[in-house]
């Protein structure tokens, strides 16, 4: 029996397309466009809204301490560098946070800053005890932690939780972790450490909502997600695919928690923004994400949604389409569009109109204005 707690009051989620999103190759907003896409971000209800470092630009500072001064009820919070300079400008645009990120493995060791473990500790202990001096929540995260030796982050981890940070973060930088690696080294980190976790999963490899699910599973608190997914490369885990697979687990819980039936408003915000289409088979916004055309779907979709629908689509402000007018079609649909067109058939008479329309489906799908045509003059034939 699986007890794991999924209870939507265990976990958070930090929104971080003003951050990772501004990475995605399209991901060009304005400050307008930032307050916006912020204030909707507090409106559905997430507890962090995570913005680009303020020493990338000076616009990127505005930005910060822009909605940091909008007094959403969304902490916002910062992503920046284990370095002193970094956090001294990070606290003068009144964030609530700061994410420090500093590389582990030994990719980055080698490559980027060449620090020991030693020295990864000791320089982030003077900026997290300085970030602590001035009332600012703060995480410490080991970038391309999934690729990183798992003594030296266990070490990292229990150090800088000593040092009293809110959370430590794994980040799967490049995507290439699996869910049972992540549920892993969750676990792993969930003993060393009683402060909360942070997970950050691109999805290279199209496992990051699986990833974030594993995660949690394994005592992680908190998810960073984006909108429609986007970020650097093919981005990181997308705020509606976390809800559909959370909802399978504590429908309740997450109903009371977020306004869900906003998230059709999100996705189609950054669409525009971006110049870009919501995906056909996006999570529960897709054009076709609540589409019913099969014979046998059909007949249960008409008789209880729930047969062939995990998730109902009114709870996230979206409709269903039911395409009765294919070849695949059966005589349950058919009949179930002639009653609400007020028609009624016959046993004989309803094989007979519902072999007429397979067999001019065949042909392509009949839109609904001439299935319903069909329907209405055959009872006048």
């Amino acid at each position: 029996m699986n007890d794991t707690d999924y209870s939507s009051n265990r976990w958070s989620i930090i929104d971080s397309t003003l951050r990772e999103g501004e990475q995605f190759a399209k991901g060009n907003f304005s400050l307008f466009d930032k307050i916006e896409i912020a204030k909707a971000l507090d409106a559905f209800g997430v507890e962090f809204i995570e913005v680009t470092t303020p020493i990338a630009t000076p616009e990127s500072f505005k930005t910060a301490e822009t909605l940091a001064s909008l007094g959403l009820k969304a902490k916002v919070i910062t992503h920046t560098r284990c370095h002193m300079e970094d956090a001294r400008v990070a606290i003068e645009t009144g964030v609530a946070g700061l994410d420090l990120l500093f590389g582990t493995s030994s990719y980055l060791r080698e490559f980027s800053h060449g620090k020991s473990i030693a020295q990864i500790i000791e320089t982030a202990r003077e900026v997290i005890e300085y970030v602590k001096s001035h009332k600012v929540q703060v995480r410490f995260s080991a970038e391309d932690t999934f690729r990183s030796q798992e003594s030296d982050l266990l070490e990292i981890y229990k150090a800088v939780a000593d040092m009293g940070v809110n959370r430590v973060g794994l980040a799967d930088t490049v995507g290439v972790a699996t869910p049972r690696q992540v549920y892993t080294l969750t676990s792993e980190v969930r003993r060393a450490v009683s402060c909360d976790i942070e997970f950050h999963g691109h999805n290279d490899t199209g496992c990051a909502v699986a990833n974030a699910f594993e995660f949690l599973e394994a005592g992680g608190t908190h998810v960073d997600t984006t909108i429609l997914g986007i970020g650097e490369r093919n981005g990181i885990t997308p705020l509606g695919g976390f809800l559909a697979r959370m909802f399978t687990v504590d429908p309740q819980g997450l109903m009371q928690k977020y306004k869900l039936e906003m998230l059709p408003e999100l996705d189609a915000m950054i669409a525009k923004m971006t110049g870009l289409p919501i995906p056909w088979n996006n999570y529960l916004t897709g054009e076709f994400a609540y589409n019913h055309k099969a014979g046998m779907h059909l007949k249960a979709i008409y008789l209880n949604p729930g047969a062939y629908e995990a998730i109902p689509p009114e709870v996230f402000g979206v409709g269903r389409r039911i395409q009765a007018g294919s070849k695949l079609t059966g005589k349950h649909a058919i009949a179930f569009r002639a009653k609400e067109l007020g028609l009624h058939f016959g046993d004989d008479a309803l094989r007979a109109v519902t072999d007429k329309i397979k067999a001019l489906a065949d042909h392509g799908d009949l839109d609904d204005e001439h299935l319903n045509d069909i329907l209405k003059n055959w009872v006048t034939a």
